[in-house]
């Protein structure tokens, strides 16, 4: 069915759960494939015990390189990128498949909505330990987002020839914020415009526990040198915000494909102040590697 594609680093109390909810709570199997992150909490004997396939380094690479390590390894059509810090709530799976039978191609992205830490609040623990999954399952139905657009985050799956046709996540975005809607930019560029986060498709997800919460426990080399949001401005001449409002409509009520952005005062009063920022940036980051040179 689905190649699961899950990033983690020495987080293996979270990531076994996140295993298990999976095991138990699909209506069909699926490939799980981890990347692991240096994995010295013995995260990488779980999973050969397990018998969960993985990609390994010895270092923090990031969501990104991490998540295009795994993707090597799939055997299926479609990848799903996930947290390890996620409950995947009963039937996600069946749910997704008829979304994705309903469309009929494969030019999309869909996503799922978060509980707790997310679009939805509903505290039922705050890790494994304390989870409280009695609670969770018989109320998690009852609370409810809407079918929405512009989603840009995880959990979403896109199809293995769009994934190939952007060349996966781009790995400038370390240790991986940024990543989605520079993702999502690649494939408007492709022409994909449905871009649908499901209402149905939930996961409980713990929150603040991936590895970018962890960047500063190892040294990484970073050639750009630049935070997420001007790393996107300085290569799409766009700002996230603009992107994700203008065309993307986050968080719009779901209302079919989407069209490209109208035009008007506001659009373009809006890319202007982009482009002041952009071209600020610019002369900012020669001026940097001038004085770098010397």
């Amino acid at each position: 069915m689905f190649s699961i594609l899950i990033p983690t680093y020495n987080n293996i109390e979270y990531l076994k759960f996140c295993i298990d909810s999976i095991k138990k709570n699909s209506k069909f199997n699926h490939q799980i494939i981890c990347h692991v992150n240096i994995g010295d909490d013995g995260t990488t004997n779980f999973l050969k015990d397990s018998k969960i396939e993985f990609s390994h380094t010895l270092y923090n690479s990031g969501i990104c390189e991490g998540i295009n390590k795994a993707a090597k390894l799939a055997k299926y059509d479609y990848f799903l990128y996930a947290h390890d810090d996620f409950y995947f709530c009963p039937d996600w799976d069946l749910i997704l498949l008829n979304e994705i039978n309903a469309i009929g191609h494969y030019n999309f992205y869909l996503s799922g909505t978060m509980m707790n830490e997310g679009q939805i609040k509903f505290d039922c623990g705050k890790s494994p330990s304390t989870f409280d999954e009695k609670k969770f399952l018989t109320y998690y139905k009852d609370y409810n987002h809407f079918d929405f657009q512009g989603s840009t985050w995880a959990p979403s799956i896109v199809h293995k020839v769009i994934w190939n046709k952007v060349g996966g996540l781009s790995e400038e975005f370390f240790p991986g914020n940024g990543s989605d809607p520079d993702f999502n930019m690649k494939l408007w560029n492709k022409g994909v415009r449905i871009f649908k986060g499901i209402n149905n498709f939930k996961v409980y997800h713990f929150g603040s526990i991936v590895l970018r919460k962890k960047i500063n426990k190892i040294k990484v080399k970073n050639k750009y040198g630049s935070k997420s949001s001007k790393l996107f401005l300085l290569k799409w001449g766009i700002s996230i915000k603009f992107f994700k409002k203008f065309y993307l409509r986050s968080n719009d009520y779901y209302d079919g494909p989407l069209s490209n952005p109208i035009k008007n005062s506001k659009f373009f009063f809006n890319l202007l102040i982009c482009k002041i920022h952009y071209y600020y940036l610019k002369v900012l980051f020669k001026i940097n590697k001038k004085n770098n040179l010397k």
